[in-house]
């Protein structure tokens, strides 16, 4: 097979939740571990940290990368959905796997996927384990998919585990409570592991305190030690202000990233980098090498889709958030900014409790309602009508390109537009 036939193969014949959904969720390790088997484990040939987590997990991945690369590291990354290109979701150092090796390994496994079927997540997992190997990675970090007990990564023995934060999300797999929740991300936990928690409830930190007295894992929280506060923002960086317990750590934190919410990601990337620091025989992260790496976040690490600056005159912002907590936050961030009049390009999944999220939304703002190019994408219309009850006016439109067009067409020069809803939404305009 050339390429262009191996991801047709990939996302075509193997079952992929970013397309059907929940059929695609594999409720076991069971193919991860065959597939491991038949590879010769590559997931154990490296050090690896792991990343859970309902929101945040993708820029504490990355922030964490950052710092080690700017140590000089060959740094493996793993992060899931892609956008565009499916090479997203494997990098080393920020650059994509070359599609030489993802057409090798599909033909490579064949025999084995012929006989136990596994999801696209599940073949996608032990590739990105095996590029690490085959690269010789210093390092990798590598992201949880979905959940985290049962999710694909989770054969993985890592130095570190961090659980940024518990939301409602994909409620039907993991459970219909904050703390069934958490006991699914918990999951990653491992025996004499320590373990980071970037945000915690009430009802959520017994879990992971049970779960890590269990394991013999030592347990941190970010959130108890860490406080970190915005001094300035532009539209490509944002300068932070770090206080640990209420003593300044960090003046002048200038980071790659941009709204309001990063504080939180920021003090769970900073709070694991401290714990790792203290793990032994590890190259101890320096705060140099923390400011250069967080300075260049998105280039060195090939970052995308987070809060994303598409144009200006109008200004164009387009966001991954995709759930309660974190369309809240985004809804937040964009009432801090100028702007004469707010336009909203939104579409959704169908497997989402849409009503619930667009109660965050602004009834002042004009909506542009449009389907996400994929099975699981909600149709527009009902979209629209759905919106409408929430007081949300606005059109439906054949696709997000149109959409997005339209409101282009509509704004003034000091209007506001921000498209988002879901990855797949964001993904068809970046």
């Amino acid at each position: 097979m050339n390429y262009e036939n191996t991801i047709q193969y990939l996302y075509e014949q193997l079952p992929m939740y970013q397309r059907i959904g929940p059929m695609a969720y594999k409720k076991d390790l069971t193919n991860t571990l065959a597939l491991a088997d038949f590879l010769g484990h590559p997931e154990l040939k490296y050090p690896t940290l792991h990343v859970a987590g309902t929101n945040g997990k993708g820029s504490v991945t990355h922030l964490l990368a950052a710092a080690l690369q700017a140590q000089g590291k060959k740094v493996g990354v793993y992060t899931s959905p892609h956008y565009k290109d499916f090479r997203e979701r494997i990098k080393i150092n920020g650059t994509y796997v070359s599609k030489k090796f993802v057409t090798w390994f599909v033909e490579h496994t064949r025999s084995i996927s012929d006989q136990i079927e596994p999801s696209f997540f599940e073949l996608s997992s032990m590739m990105a384990f095996e590029y690490f190997a085959h690269e010789k990675v210093d390092i990798a970090v590598i992201e949880v998919g979905l959940g985290g007990r049962l999710d694909s990564t989770n054969i993985i023995s890592p130095l570190l585990s961090v659980i940024t934060n518990i939301s409602f999300d994909h409620t039907a797999l993991l459970g219909e409570t904050l703390p069934l929740i958490a006991a699914e991300k918990a999951g990653i936990i491992k025996s004499k592991t320590p373990v980071v928690i970037g945000e915690y409830l009430e009802n959520t930190k017994p879990v992971f305190e049970k779960k890590a007295a269990e394991m013999e894992a030592e347990i941190f929280f970010a959130q108890q030690t860490l406080s970190v506060e915005i001094s300035s923002s532009s539209t490509t960086h944002t300068t932070f202000e770090v206080f640990e317990n209420n003593f300044l750590k960090y003046n002048n934190l200038i980071v790659n990233i941009n709204g309001d919410y990063q504080s939180k990601n920021i003090a769970t990337a900073l709070h694991a980098i401290g714990i790792y620091n203290e793990l032994p025989n590890v190259e101890k992260i320096s705060d140099q090498h923390i400011r250069d790496g967080f300075l260049d976040l998105k280039k060195t690490t090939n970052f995308l889709g987070r809060w994303q600056i598409l144009g200006t005159h109008p200004t164009v912002i387009a966001d991954s958030a995709h759930n309660e907590a974190g369309l809240k936050l985004a809804i937040q961030q964009l009432k801090t900014l100028p702007y004469r009049e707010l336009h909203i390009v939104l579409g959704f999944v169908n497997d989402k409790d849409v009503s619930k999220m667009l109660t965050f939304f602004p009834t002042s703002a004009k909506y542009y309602f449009a389907k996400a190019d994929i099975p699981r994408g909600l149709d527009a219309e009902v979209l629209k009508n759905e919106a409408a009850t929430k007081h949300l006016i606005g059109e439906s439109y054949a696709s997000v390109k149109d959409a997005l067009l339209a409101a282009q067409k509509t704004a003034a020069d000091n209007d506001l537009i921000y498209v988002g809803g879901s990855c797949f939404v964001v993904a068809e305009v970046i």
